[in-house]
């Protein structure tokens, strides 16, 4: 098990504050009737971030993100169509709703993470965390869906690329949907390597080995489509054998995580049997990468995670560990010869582009 807190953390990162996006109006996205994407979400996130071991936080102020930073990632026209809706109540699809406040909530959750963005970027701090909502990655370059009227990583990480100069921009999605929203959306721009982790199959049915991106971006779309039941163990092998060499040959200047917490085994909308061990670990890879390219720079935006207390534990043992906190180490537990296949499969199109991992 984790024993997180009792830890002394030394790492230069905990000596900075760590940065935090949240805002009042994330929890006026409401639905009038029971949903699994409600406001106590936010509620949990905030909790994990009062129990870390961040000796110091700063939050953001509050920032609403313009049509012109919304359109790097998605059509004019449907940043219209969203604005039109501004007030209103109801929905764009059966599962993603729109009450009187959305838009504005959606609009300050995109404006936030441009902030963290520049803010990581401007330095000093290193590490960042986003408790936004409604949450972003199945937000296509067209349209909203999945609970996610604008894709706010997507959003991010263009105005990474585009008004920060970054070169590279890596998003990495362990949440247990795949992201088909960030995948359209970067499906030919090099300038960001999009990596997701999921159940498959599973809604929304997107994120096959063989989707690697478009002509122009050919091995810069990483799939690691898993199937339901994946253990620690697992994601473990996942992130040894394709996620942490990806990253070791791309170099990225920033990572961006689309932290959903779904793929915990108490999780009521998928089938995943993870622990926070593995979020943890997880997260501990992903930062020694940004330490070794990214000058440090990683921050996480919240995604999925419709379990209260796995998404409060997860979360709380994620900040923890991206500031410096040991994990234990994998167990070792030989995982089932299934999913060694699947990874196998997975690392073989990997290396189509980025040669031996």
């Amino acid at each position: 098990m984790l024993t997180l807190r009792e830890t002394t953390l030394d790492h230069a990162s905990e000596r900075l504050p760590l940065l935090v996006v949240d805002d009042p109006i994330f929890e006026e996205h409401r639905s009038k009737g029971h949903h699994p994407e409600r406001p106590e979400r936010v509620e949990a996130a905030r909790r994990a971030v009062q129990s870390s071991s961040a000796r110091s936080k700063v939050t953001l102020p509050g920032r609403d993100a313009t049509d012109e930073d919304l359109a790097r990632a998605h059509a004019r026209a449907y940043v219209t169509s969203i604005a039109a809706l501004d007030g209103e109540v109801g929905s764009l699809d059966a599962d993603t709703y729109v009450c009187p406040r959305s838009v504005a909530a959606a609009r300050r959750a995109a404006g936030g993470g441009i902030a963290l963005v520049e803010a990581l970027c401007s330095g000093p701090s290193q590490r960042g965390v986003a408790l936004l909502r409604p949450p972003g990655h199945h937000a296509t370059h067209e349209t909203g869906m999945g609970f996610c009227l604008f894709n706010n990583v997507a959003i991010a990480a263009r105005f990474a690329v585009e008004k920060l100069g970054l070169a590279r921009v890596a998003v990495v999605d362990w949440d247990v949907h795949h992201g088909n929203g960030t995948q359209d959306i970067f499906w030919n721009d090099p300038r960001v390597l999009y990596v997701s982790l999921h159940q498959h199959p599973l809604y929304p049915g997107t994120g096959s080995v063989e989707e690697t991106g478009g002509s122009d971006a050919r091995g810069y779309t990483v799939n690691v489509p898993l199937a339901e039941g994946a253990t620690d163990e697992v994601y473990d092998a996942a992130f040894d054998r394709i996620v942490g060499p990806v990253l070791d040959l791309y170099a990225p200047e920033l990572i961006l995580v689309s932290a959903g917490f779904d793929a915990h085994a108490r999780d009521p909308l998928a089938a995943m049997q993870l622990t926070e061990a593995a979020y943890a670990r997880m997260t501990q890879t992903l930062t020694r990468a940004a330490d070794a390219t990214a000058g440090g720079r990683i921050a996480l935006f919240l995604e999925g995670g419709y379990d209260l207390s796995a998404l409060e534990r997860s979360l709380a043992a994620s900040i923890d560990v991206m500031l410096g906190a040991p994990v234990d180490p994998a167990l070792g537990t030989p995982i089932p010869a299934e999913q060694s296949s699947a990874l196998d499969r997975a690392r073989r199109e990997v290396r189509r582009t980025w040669g031996s991992l």
